[in-house]
């Protein structure tokens, strides 16, 4: 494929910055701090056949697996195989981890993007003379409560339906008209509905302004030129990855790790990878990993996808766009019903959060083996996640006063930790790290929004792994309710520490405390409890490992 490199380089950054434009009206127009503040959120934009063209700085777990969602938006609506599928101004969402999705919390929108050609004759144009398909923007976003057996819609569950409101591919927006029944039916399933609309809103506005900016960009230049540098920027990022597998030694790198529980019960539970290298190609094979668990920490095919995607891009090192080309010459072999590709009905909320963080823990594990002077020691290993929610309301409101779910509150967090050691640096502390890009509620936020306050936030110091090169700290974040609540926890690296490097000392473990009337008790990693008014939650997150001994190294 011939093209000018500059222009290349020019296409590559207008495209991502489709998706960052997206991002930023997402970010400005929405209503739950979690988006807002947190920006627990990404954005994409993806070809007619489902390819991903670009995406944004966004979260690295989202972004992996929105294919899979773009994949069952056009499976669903049979965009190649009849035109009347699909319509301008037509969004679709979805949040099925079993259809597209990772966990119900995570709602995505769908939106096509035609390209009016009136140059065509009619017989070519599309059903309702739009012109041609050429492309879809996507946006993702973690809603802080889908309904569900607890406000935040993260239990302990032991089948998906308790987990919230499953929503298949459906047409939200019809020819951009939202669609008041499906509307209605996800606003009447949820704890906060005007938080809720207002994040829904929000995406709708992040993908008509990608589709404007898509539309744009073709009006510009055309849909061959446009459609030439879409597929030349494919073929580039996957140069890249087949020049960095092959700067890898052949052979097979195994390696293994745990999560602490499932939440029902204590058995540890083992995730397995062996990766293949062979020339510029990968096999990455997960054959040996537990079997799908009762509960909630099961993964879909798609964050495991997604995990893969993200630990071989940060080896590429290169500034090389985000998009499929970096999958192409990586084989992914997730037995199905077991922890790593788990079958439906299985609970999922986990899955996503913290199971995705260990699957990055043992690609790292074994990738070191093969590139030790890249890889550095496991970070925490967990998002930390708290979900706290009640009624702000003493009474429940009589009837046709207000509106349902008015009083209630959700809030939903993951807390940073320390960062692995690398082979020439200290890990950095108290950072978000691999599969989440978040960042904290402010405490102003946090306090103005929920009857919730911060009376502890500092580094845990000395909660990183010793070494030559020392683990990050971890973080220590106290949080006081104001009213009755019930708050769940979903957390890891509370019985396994994250693993040194080269000698290194594993980091630290994490803690989760319940402060009552003067006195701790201490809370397992996950569960869910009630909370009365000045109780305080301490939550004292992982450290990352150490690398290399903590004597001198030789002189080489």
């Amino acid at each position: 494929m011939n093209y000018d490199p500059i222009r290349l380089e020019v296409f590559k950054h207008r495209f991502s910055a489709i998706a960052e434009e997206m991002g930023a009206v997402l970010r400005k127009a929405s209503f739950s701090p979690n988006i807002k503040e947190r920006r627990d959120y990404s954005c994409a934009f993806f070809d007619a056949q489902g390819r991903m063209i670009a995406q944004a700085a966004h979260i690295p777990v989202h972004l992996g697996s929105m294919p899979l969602s773009v994949a069952a938006a056009i499976e669903t609506f049979q965009v190649f195989k009849n035109l009347e599928g699909l319509a301008p101004g037509d969004v679709i969402a979805l949040n099925d981890p079993f259809r597209g999705g990772t966990h119900l919390p995570d709602i995505t929108l769908v939106t096509p993007v035609f390209v009016p050609l009136p140059t065509l004759a009619p017989s070519e144009r599309g059903a309702r003379g739009e012109g041609i398909l050429f492309g879809f923007v996507a946006s993702r976003a973690h809603h802080a409560d889908v309904g569900g057996m607890t406000p935040g819609s993260m239990p302990i569950a032991r089948e998906i339906y308790q987990e919230g409101l499953i929503i298949p591919p459906v047409k939200l927006a019809r020819a951009g008209e939202v669609d008041s029944g499906i509307w209605d039916l996800i606003l009447a399933n949820v704890r906060t509905p005007d938080e809720r609309a207002g994040d829904l809103q929000a995406q709708i506005g992040a993908n008509r302004r990608g589709a404007t900016r898509l539309g744009e960009m073709v009006n510009e230049h055309g849909t061959k030129e446009v459609q030439f540098y879409m597929d030349a920027l494919l073929a580039y990022t996957e140069r890249m990855t087949r020049r960095l597998i092959e700067n890898l030694p052949d052979g097979e790198y195994c390696f293994q790790d745990a999560l602490d529980n499932d939440g029902l019960s204590a058995e540890s539970v083992p995730i397995v990878v062996a990766i293949r290298i062979q020339g510029d190609q990968a096999q990455v094979d997960f054959t040996g990993s537990a079997p799908q668990q009762k509960g909630s920490i099961n993964a879909v095919y798609a964050i495991t996808l997604s995990a893969v995607y993200y630990v071989f891009r940060c080896l590429i090192g290169l500034d090389v766009p985000n998009n499929a080309g970096c999958l192409a010459p990586i084989e992914v072999i997730a037995p199905a019903g077991s922890v790593v590709n788990a079958l439906h009905p299985s609970p999922v909320a986990g899955g996503n959060v913290e199971t995705s963080q260990r699957i990055v823990d043992v690609l790292l594990g074994a990738l070191a083996q093969a590139a030790p002077h890249k890889v550095p020691a496991a970070s925490q290993g967990t998002m930390n996640n708290v979900t706290i929610g009640g009624s702000l309301a003493p009474t429940p409101l009589p009837v046709g006063e207000g509106r349902r779910g008015e009083g209630s509150f959700a809030y939903y967090e993951t807390i940073g930790g320390g960062m692995g050691a690398a082979p020439n640096q200290d890990g950095p502390s108290a950072v978000h790290s691999h599969m989440t890009n978040t960042l904290n509620t402010p405490a102003e936020a946090m306090e103005y929004a929920y009857p919730l306050r911060v009376l502890r936030y500092e580094v845990r110091r000395g909660s990183g792994g010793a070494g030559q090169f020392r683990g990050g700290d971890g973080i220590r974040r106290d949080v006081q309710v104001l009213t009755e609540a019930q708050v769940t926890l979903l957390t890891e690296r509370r019985v396994q520490h994250p693993y040194g490097l080269n000698g290194g000392q594993p980091g630290g473990r994490g803690e989760n405390i319940l402060i009552r009337d003067g006195h701790e008790i201490p809370l397992p990693g996950k569960g869910s409890i009630d909370l009365y008014p000045n109780d305080i939650l301490s939550i004292r997150t992982p450290g990352g490992g150490g690398y290399d001994s903590q004597e001198e190294k030789s002189p080489e």
